[in-house]
């Protein structure tokens, strides 16, 4: 017997009808349009020379340009609301013929699950793919060619610009990049405020209020903590992170620990970057990318670990999804929370360092020698001030988005004037991490996601660590080998268990609908304190 959701994603689609099949070409397609124009960026940010910047941000916005028409073609519209009928008709006749559990039983490949049936698949198909052409058509074609040409534009420039710690070059950009960010917002609607239109495009469902409460209650929950450690805590220094480290060697070493966390680099590749960053083409390539500072090991190590995460989400979604749009991570905020728990909840712990300390130790051995692994966990555990967002330990990491997310929504709502970022910026930063950026590069040019106008996009990093947590909780609740395997540094029970309940299923279920049926309950801040309560404790010996 022929499994349906296979014959219907992996075929033509004639099985449904032939609309459907249409349809299913023409997402194949936009699917490899967009891939292709992934594969541009990814080489600008990687291996392309500078002086091809204007030409390569026009070759990009011709096929964004392209996408776009693909995707508005008035013959979608037609192909979609047949294909609708086309589906229910071909639903209710595999129904009577047979059940689900019998086509369950047919599902061999163990990147399928038994409850992944044809109906859920094919709704969640026609669904998401509506959605994006919904937003598509509201979006002007000039106006999509526009964006990719400004932002290809800004990228360069914010790249140059954070090597000289020169705001006033990047200031231009920055304008035109929130210029298109309020544009989009106006062009999408909304009902309270114009970011909640930007950041539902990142975290489905997800309002600016909804993230105000969330990162409020977390805040007010972990600020004790914070106090304990600054009045109560055991010393503990971070000095061995930063000492000089061959390059070489920590790239030798990226390569050597990625596999141990899950990473396949049979279907991938580890390149260098300005900002880290993951990029899938398809499930059997999903590369990322690392920067190497030889005289602090944390960046590459844990950026390492970050993009490994990213990675390994999408090298697992169900080969059933590949060329559609359900092909990814469900949401920025349980993508990151993928990148979020290999770098931290795996790749700070205990036992982690306990299994592969002495890897390291071989890598570095001068630098190490008179370290041990206990000493070399609590190091980078350290809780303190940082200008640097992805280098900050996990405390201070959500502190860095709260006033991200601040900046955004005054950008984007128009109470803050690009003229005055800056300053806003480092008010912010004295206000919030009781520090001074010493320059630009370490505040307002540090993050990469402005110069390619993805405001609504930082939330979604504190909202990884939320998920993040609460996932792990439920995964060991639900399997004791998952909590004695990283006791032992070993990752695989809990791989297994992401596998089984989230990475597998791709865009299948909206992120609410997805956290819900993986934990058991709806998002919220709990499983992250308890996390944090735990873990600093033992660190810094609190009682």
């Amino acid at each position: 017997m022929t499994n349906p959701t296979t014959a219907i994603l992996q075929t033509d689609g004639t099985s449904i009808g032939p609309s459907f099949a249409a349809l299913l070409e023409r997402i194949r397609r936009l699917n490899d349009v967009g891939k292709a124009a992934g594969l541009m960026g990814w080489d600008r940010d990687v291996n392309m020379p500078a002086a091809a910047s204007a030409d390569r941000a026009q070759q990009m916005a011709t096929l964004a340009q392209i996408g776009h028409e693909l995707l508005v073609d008035e013959r979608v519209g037609d192909w979609l609301g047949e294909a609708d009928l086309e589906a229910q008709r071909w639903g209710a006749a595999v129904d009577a013929v047979e059940t689900v559990a019998e086509v369950a039983d047919e599902m061999t490949s163990p990147a399928i699950v038994a409850d992944l049936t044809d109906r859920t698949t094919v709704a969640a198909l026609l669904r998401e793919f509506r959605r994006q052409r919904d937003d598509a058509i509201k979006l002007p074609g000039e106006f999509v060619a526009r964006r990719a040409r400004l932002s290809g534009a800004a990228y360069r420039a914010w790249v140059d610009a954070r090597a000289a710690s020169d705001w006033p070059a990047f200031q231009p950009h920055l304008q035109h990049t929130v210029d298109l960010a309020r544009e989009q917002a106006g062009l999408y609607g909304y009902t309270t405020e114009p970011y909640d239109a930007l950041l539902d495009r990142y975290e489905r469902g997800m309002t600016s209020a909804a993230v105000e409460r969330l990162f409020d209650a977390a805040t007010a929950a972990l600020l004790p903590l914070r106090e304990a450690i600054v009045r109560e805590g055991r010393p503990v220094s971070a000095a061995v992170l930063h000492q000089p480290y061959s390059v070489e060697q920590q790239q030798a070493f990226a390569r050597h620990i990625a596999p141990l966390v899950g990473y396949d680099f049979g279907r991938g590749h580890l390149g260098t970057t300005v900002h880290p960053f993951a990029s899938s083409f398809s499930q059997s390539d999903c590369r990322i990318t690392t920067r190497w500072n030889p005289a602090f090991i944390s960046p590459s190590l844990f950026g390492t670990l970050h993009e490994c995460g990213h990675a390994i989400y999408e090298q697992h979604t169900s080969p059933v999804l590949a060329r559609t749009p359900l092909a990814r991570g469900t949401s920025s905020g349980i993508h990151e929370s993928q990148s979020r728990m290999i770098e931290n909840i795996v790749g700070r712990s205990r036992g982690f360092w306990r299994a592969h300390f002495g890897a390291l130790q071989s890598h570095f051995p001068s630098q190490l020698a008179n370290t041990t692994a206990d000493e070399f966990w609590r190091a980078v555990n350290h809780v303190g001030p940082s200008f640097i967002r992805v280098e900050a330990d996990e405390l201070t990491y959500n502190l860095h988005i709260v006033l991200r997310f601040g900046l955004e929504r005054a950008l984007i709502g128009g109470t803050l004037a690009v003229a005055d970022a800056r300053d806003a910026w480092n008010a912010a930063t004295e206000d919030v991490l009781d520090m001074t950026p010493p320059d630009d590069a370490h505040g307002i040019l540090q993050d990469v996601h402005w110069s390619s106008s993805m405001f609504g996009y930082f939330p979604t990093y504190a909202l990884g660590n939320l998920y993040a947590a609460q996932l792990y909780e439920a995964a060991t609740a639900a399997d004791p080998a998952v909590a004695e395997g990283l006791n032992d540094g070993n990752v695989l029970p809990l791989l297994a268990w992401l596998h089984t309940n989230v990475h597998r299923y791709g865009k299948v279920y909206p992120p609410a609908e997805l956290i819900v049926r993986a934990t058991g309950h709806p998002l919220d801040e709990g499983a992250f304190v308890r996390y944090a309560d735990a873990k600093f404790g033992d660190v810094y010996g609190l009682g």
